[in-house]
């Protein structure tokens, strides 16, 4: 019988599945899929030979996170190709904002914003590995590096009131910040969002927002590897239907959403607790678009071409007011779309002169409608020409999201609403937001601090105090560099 089931192999799964091998556990992870990955896999959605991130495309923590520092992708045959633009923001007339891996180049393509936006973000690129440990925390016991919260606080303060205006004097600056927080899927000017944006827009200095080659399954089948090199276990297309499959089994870990911890454990939950469970809020959605293309998007502005992610929606104004429109409950006229172009660096993603691209514009929760003629809309009106180069699409709306990952409720994909009380308190407001009242039963998800985001971390915290249940006192990241396990 294994010591350690893994229910989900998500990066937060076999990130938790991972450390319990290394730390000489026997590991089984438990997949419902077919393959491993969850939001981290690749598929040829469109046409053969056109490779899709099915979920996540750009992998900024793949870089940056604790967990991926420590475990070194590249020492385990994981390539991350760098465009040189990080993000770009398209907006009418041929104009762009271009957020370049150089912060110095892209304060000076912005004008008299320039040196708002270098001050804005200076400090916290110099800084980015602090910056990051906080943000990757627990939410209960973030590093004490009071200057680095000082400096994050005061921006996140800032950008997150009717101050945000105050710092630039033109369009594009701001709508370039405001193209990030949206990341959040919320309202951009809510607390969260700007966390999310001075997070992200910095790690865009500091090491870019990196793709994988040959795409994000890449990673998981990196992970997945390391879990079997350590005599784990990985089974997949097997959902499970009861935690009563691993009664005798010291240790549980859920990769998955508080829904499915209701499902699984049936009456063992306490009421009070279930009811809190109950309360978890799912946030607005996502409708996901992927294109075959036979050539490259020929943007308007310069130096979108190089860009592996671009927001597309227009003025700052415009944003909020689409972001605004769904939180309501309504499809925004002009949504707010992410686009991933990973051609721009990794030449495997499409037989040769084609291109794959990949987008999500934001919806209400639940929503069955096919939004892809606003997608391409949305696309034409900074790339005149874009719809003629479409071969094929393929779409998954955000009612259709929970049939291929369970955690994506109503098309969440961020596993909750990114509310600041749900970040910091979810699921449920407990100083050990991993741990149930179930003993040795164990949330691991994105469900749980630091939130949605390919980093691990989850994994990484929630793992930390299901060894503890073992006897193992090794802080996960040593085990992670290959320390013996202290029992």
């Amino acid at each position: 019988m294994a010591d350690a089931v893994v229910v989900g192999s998500g990066p937060n799964g076999l990130a938790a599945a991972v450390i319990m091998a290394r730390a000489g556990l026997e590991v089984e992870v438990h997949e419902a899929a077919d393959t491993v990955g969850g939001g981290c896999r690749t598929a040829e959605l469109t046409l053969p030979g056109y490779r899709h991130d099915v979920c996540a495309g750009a992998q900024p923590m793949a870089l940056a996170s604790p967990f991926f520092r420590a475990f070194d992708l590249a020492a385990h045959g994981v390539e991350l190709l760098t465009p040189e633009v990080s993000y770009a923001h398209p907006l009418d007339g041929g104009a762009a904002g271009v957020a370049w891996r150089d912060l110095n180049r892209t304060a000076d393509d912005l004008g008299r914003d320039g040196a708002a936006w270098r001050r804005l973000f200076g400090p916290l690129v110099r800084h980015w590995e602090r910056l990051v440990d906080l943000g990757m925390s627990d939410m209960r016991h973030p590093p004490l590096d009071a200057v680095t919260g000082v400096r994050f606080g005061r921006r996140l303060l800032e950008q997150s009131t009717p101050l945000w205006d105050l710092r630039f004097r033109e369009e594009v600056a701001p709508a370039l910040f405001t193209g990030v927080s949206a990341h959040a899927i919320i309202p951009p000017r809510a607390f969260s969002a700007a966390g999310v944006a001075l997070l992200l827009g910095s790690l865009a200095h500091a090491g870019g927002w990196p793709v994988p080659r040959g795409g994000s399954q890449a990673i998981m089948d990196a992970l997945a590897a390391e879990v079997e090199r350590h005599g784990g276990r990985i089974v997949t297309g097997h959902r499970v239907d009861s935690l009563a499959e691993f009664d005798g089994v010291r240790t549980v870990l859920l990769d998955t959403a508080p829904t499915e911890l209701l499902r699984l454990a049936g009456d063992r939950l306490p009421a009070r607790y279930a009811k809190r469970l109950g309360r978890f809020r799912y946030g607005d959605a996502a409708c996901k678009v992927d294109f075959a293309l036979s050539g490259p998007v020929p943007w308007s502005a310069a130096g979108l071409d190089r860009a592996g992610t671009l927001h597309v929606v227009g003025t700052r104004a415009e944003a909020v007011a689409a972001e605004r429109a769904v939180a309501a409950g309504r499809h925004a006229d002009r949504p707010y779309v992410l686009v991933i172009q990973p051609g721009v660096v990794d030449s495997s993603r499409a037989p040769a002169g084609g291109h794959t691209l990949y987008a999500y514009a934001h919806v209400p929760n639940g929503s069955t409608r096919d939004i892809s003629g606003d997608v391409i809309a949305q696309i034409e009106r900074f790339a005149p020409g874009f719809r003629d180069l479409i071969l094929a699409q393929h779409v998954r709306t955000a009612a259709a999201m929970p049939a291929y990952n369970a955690n994506y409720v109503g098309g969440d994909i961020s596993a909750g609403a990114m509310t600041f009380a749900q970040t910091v308190f979810r699921p449920t407001p407990r100083w050990n937001p991993y741990g149930t009242p179930i003993p040795g039963v164990y949330f691991c998800s994105s469900a749980t601090p630091p939130g949605p985001g390919v980093h691990g971390m989850s994994g990484l915290h929630a793992a930390r105090h299901a060894l503890r249940d073992h006897h193992i006192t090794t802080d996960p990241l040593t085990v992670l560099r290959g320390a013996a396990a202290a029992t």
